[in-house]
């Protein structure tokens, strides 16, 4: 499995796995209107195509036998709320992997790769946004040495989620 960065080629891809990632997992969740309007809104080829174009942005992608298995975003400059005394805050989104191929380490590795490219680019802090009641995510990050640092909360159409806000602490990595 290569770990590699996304390009134009992946736009179709990228969004119908992070469609299909979030209904397997949340969509149980919202209503059918709720639900089609975030999907159209942050797993459509257009966001897809805009989010690959921002330099403020890079996404990852692991791919195995020609197929993209799992990716993840990180900002550059976190989005989320401001709880923390961090100068350079990272923040990273949509870890998600093909819902076939979880429990594989797929995630572990996009997890390392987000870490060490926080810290390459100078981030002080690594920031993401996790369900509430999603314990799983919540102990796989805390592996990494995220905690807890707010509530905070995510909007899926008019649905009101809570969230937490989780961080990890990072100190600058030198690079021969």
């Amino acid at each position: 499995m290569t770990l590699r960065l996304a390009t134009p080629n992946d736009i179709d891809a990228l969004a119908e796995l992070g469609r299909r990632a979030f209904v397997v997992k949340f969509g149980h969740l919202y209503s059918r209107a709720n639900l089609d309007a975030f999907l159209d809104a942050s797993h459509s080829p257009g966001t897809v195509a805009r989010e690959l174009a921002d330099p403020g942005m890079a996404v990852a992608v692991i791919e195995s036998g020609g197929a993209i298995a799992a990716f993840c975003k990180i900002v550059h400059v976190s989005t989320l709320p401001r709880h923390s005394e961090a100068r350079a805050p990272f923040e990273l989104k949509q870890l998600y992997t093909d819902p076939d191929l979880v429990g594989r380490g797929l995630g572990a590795r996009l997890m390392e790769w987000a870490i060490d490219q926080a810290r390459r680019r100078g981030a002080d802090e690594l920031q993401l946004s996790v369900y509430a009641d999603n314990p799983e995510a919540q102990r796989f990050y805390a592996r990494y040495g995220l905690v807890k640092i707010a509530d905070i909360t995510f909007a899926v159409g008019d649905h009101v989620d809570p969230e937490i806000l989780m961080a990890v602490r990072l100190s600058p990595q030198e690079h021969a």
